[in-house]
């Protein structure tokens, strides 16, 4: 018996342990999900280096105990049924993405639902997470766009500063142009 009991504590610290390194986490409804789609799903979660687990609601709700997240009505709404959870470390929006774009098949919509997402300690309803964390730009698309801010200011100055020579070049050819027109 208490080698059972080990293992059970064993899992609820994984869990627990999953959801303390995770910035995001999405909850989702697998029901009626065929292997070969499940097996897909895995393997698009580990390229982006998603972990993807199917969670008894019991130990998901031992993993909380003593968080914010164990008094979430949202949430302890959504731990009823089949549920996996998408668990994203580096990128928060890595998981929705995923899903987001698992589900643009029909077939596949209906059989793979979202439940919920935790994004630090807050709870969104499927809908926001597929409307709201799916969209958000991911880790490296946010430096790109953070790197094109900074250097904004840079190239404007190169542009105005170079503008003048710019002007001045067009003037002369212009000139030029006019004198090797008249006979």
């Amino acid at each position: 018996m208490s080698s059972s009991r080990t293992q059970k504590q064993g899992k609820v610290e994984a869990v627990r342990d999953l959801f303390a390194r995770a910035t995001s986490a999405v909850l989702v409804d697998f029901k009626g999900l065929d292997v070969d789609s499940a097996t897909e799903l895995r393997a698009q979660f580990r390229k982006v280096g998603v972990d993807y687990k199917v969670v008894k609601n019991t130990l998901i709700k031992l993993a909380l105990k003593g968080t914010k997240l164990e008094s979430d009505q949202k949430l302890q709404s959504c731990l009823e049924g089949p549920t996996g959870v998408a668990w994203s470390y580096e990128d928060p929006s890595a998981a929705a993405k995923i899903i987001k774009s698992f589900r643009e098949d029909e077939k596949r919509a209906e059989k793979l639902t979202v439940k919920c997402g935790v994004l630090d300690d807050a709870v969104l309803s499927g809908e926001r997470v597929e409307s709201e964390l799916a969209v958000m730009p991911g880790k490296d698309e946010a430096r790109a766009m953070l790197l094109a801010q900074l250097q904004a200011p840079a190239q404007s100055l190169l542009r105005q500063l170079n503008a003048a020579a710019q002007n001045l070049a067009f003037a002369l050819d212009a000139r030029e142009r006019q004198l090797e027109i008249k006979p």
